[in-house]
């Protein structure tokens, strides 16, 4: 089970921190994503990584503005998000699988002045 925290309004050139509580499955050696939905579109890959280790994978439209981690000790998973942009409005969603076929019920995220 995925549980997603932290969404809300924030103005651009703000900042997010998003949470994801994992539960089943082995979490500390597990390929990890956050994908998010804007309205009327597609679900679209943002970042994923190993959390047994390595690097992090970003899409080219937050790469250097957003930070994936994981905390394995608590099975919960992070998304920094920074220099947020009206088109970073989504809703965000942890996942196991990068399509997000395998998902929990994402956090809303709103950038708007």
């Amino acid at each position: 089970q995925l549980v997603e925290f932290g969404g809300g309004s924030v103005q651009p050139g703000g900042s997010l921190t998003l949470s994801c509580a994992a539960s089943g499955g082995a979490f500390h050696r597990s390929w990890m994503y956050w994908v998010r939905q804007a309205p009327g579109k597609e679900i679209e890959w943002v970042s994923s990584m190993w959390t047994g280790g390595g690097p992090q994978y970003y899409a080219d439209i937050v790469k250097g503005r957003f930070v994936m981690s994981s905390d394995n000790e608590n099975r919960v998973l992070y998304l920094q998000m920074n220099e947020l942009k009206p088109e970073d409005t989504a809703r965000y969603f942890c996942a196991t699988t990068r399509d997000g076929s395998t998902r929990g019920r994402g956090t809303q995220v709103t950038v708007s002045s």
